[in-house]
């Protein structure tokens, strides 16, 4: 008995210490794999290798718990600070965004002028059949690159939809009264009319978000108005319904801007990156443009009817098509490059690109400009500079 007992307790030793032992490199083995887990490199947008230490928050918002908003608003203040960093990842990185800065620019350049030549050349004012045929394009790129898997498919619920559709109707309507705009006055003058956009956005936030600007905000919002207001009245080519419509074009994509932060910045927020929602955006105000097409100039606009008025067919579509081109490659450019700075630095960069299309306009298209105009134009794009460094070093409510 004494034997067996000894037998017994021997061999529960011998069970405990192998369990201990195997237990021991079961955690060892855990924790190697923990630490080599944790330094591989996850690939994300733009195939850039990123530590997973590093990844946003956003990027794992898949699997976490949604955000509640007073979190989402303390992630928003330090959003500017993170973009910097990840934009400024080396030599590399600060050669890459460079490289999508100057693409921005010539892009929009491009666009500008091709979408000018196109609507000079028209017998009637067709606004809403070019947009429609600039959205058309870029639905076509959009649905190539989820077709070959350049780019995941999102999975868009209802609730998303619901979403984003108020901020699609809002992006094809400035986009036609854009348009409306080019076909009536000259590219620079547009273009000085939005610079506006920052007067708009400080109305439109106070009235929906409740944001209260500081005095200097609004003393910047000062040479912005007084520019556009000395650059229309010396302007040559001045007609109010270019005006008007720029001006339509600015509250229009101010308020996608300003309800973009109240549809969408809820305590449910669900992932979904820049190209993606700018897609869905572009795909979405496509279908909203057809019946206004239709609707409005569908019957009149047709090949038979431009061969009648002896413009050549061909040159203008390639023209159109180049345009739509322009118009989805730039856009695409500037999402990209808001999610790798932070919104101040993309709103100077907006100032500076608004500078070079006037500018390059004018030299192009040799539009007659005064001393005076040349005054306002410059007086309302310095007040859009001064804008944008004061909301970067705006006061943060406790």
């Amino acid at each position: 008995m004494q034997r067996a007992a000894a037998s017994l307790a021997s061999s529960r030793s011998a069970a405990a210490w192998a369990c201990s032992s195997t237990s021991r490199h079961a955690i060892a083995s855990c924790s190697a794999t923990a630490r080599r887990d944790a330094v591989v490199p996850l690939r994300i947008r733009g195939q850039q290798q990123v530590p997973l230490h590093s990844m946003s928050l956003s990027l794992l918002s898949r699997r976490r718990p949604a955000r509640t908003a007073k979190a989402a608003a303390a992630g928003a203040e330090l959003a500017p600070a993170s973009h910097e960093v990840a934009a400024g990842g080396g030599i590399a990185g600060t050669v890459q965004l460079g490289a999508m800065i100057v693409a921005w620019y010539l892009l929009n350049i491009y666009f500008n002028i091709y979408n000018k030549q196109v609507l000079q050349v028209l017998p009637l004012p067709l606004p809403y059949t070019i947009t429609a045929f600039q959205l058309a394009f870029g639905s076509l790129v959009i649905f190539f690159m989820w077709a070959t898997k350049l780019h995941p498919v999102p999975k868009l619920s209802a609730a998303q939809l619901a979403k984003i559709a108020p901020l699609a109707a809002g992006h094809m309507l400035g986009t036609v009264f854009t348009n409306m705009s080019l076909g009536k006055v000259a590219v620079s003058f547009t273009h000085t009319v939005k610079a506006s956009e920052p007067f708009f956005t400080v109305l439109l936030s106070a009235f929906f978000l409740g944001e209260v600007p500081s005095p200097l905000v609004l003393g910047s919002l000062v040479p912005i108005v007084g520019g556009v207001a000395l650059a229309s009245l010396t302007e040559v080519s001045f007609n109010w319904v270019g005006f008007w419509s720029a001006m339509a074009s600015n509250l229009l994509n101010q308020t996608r801007n300003v309800l973009s932060k109240r549809l969408l910045g809820g305590e449910e927020e669900e992932f979904m990156d820049d190209i993606n929602l700018f897609s869905v955006i572009t795909v979405l105000s496509f279908l909203l443009s057809l019946p206004l097409m239709i609707f409005a100039e569908g019957v009149s606009f047709s090949p038979a009817f431009l061969q009648s008025t002896g413009l050549n067919l061909q040159e203008l579509c390639v023209r159109a098509a180049l345009a739509g081109l322009c118009f989805h490659g730039y856009q695409k450019l500037s999402y990209m490059i808001l999610a790798r700075v932070s919104p101040v630095t993309h709103s100077v960069a907006n100032c500076v690109k608004r500078v070079v299309v006037i500018v390059s306009s004018v030299l192009f298209f040799r539009t007659p400009i005064s001393p005076v105009n040349a005054l306002g134009t410059g007086a309302a794009l310095a007040g859009v500079y001064l804008y944008s460094r004061l909301k970067k070093t705006k006061p943060k409510s406790s």
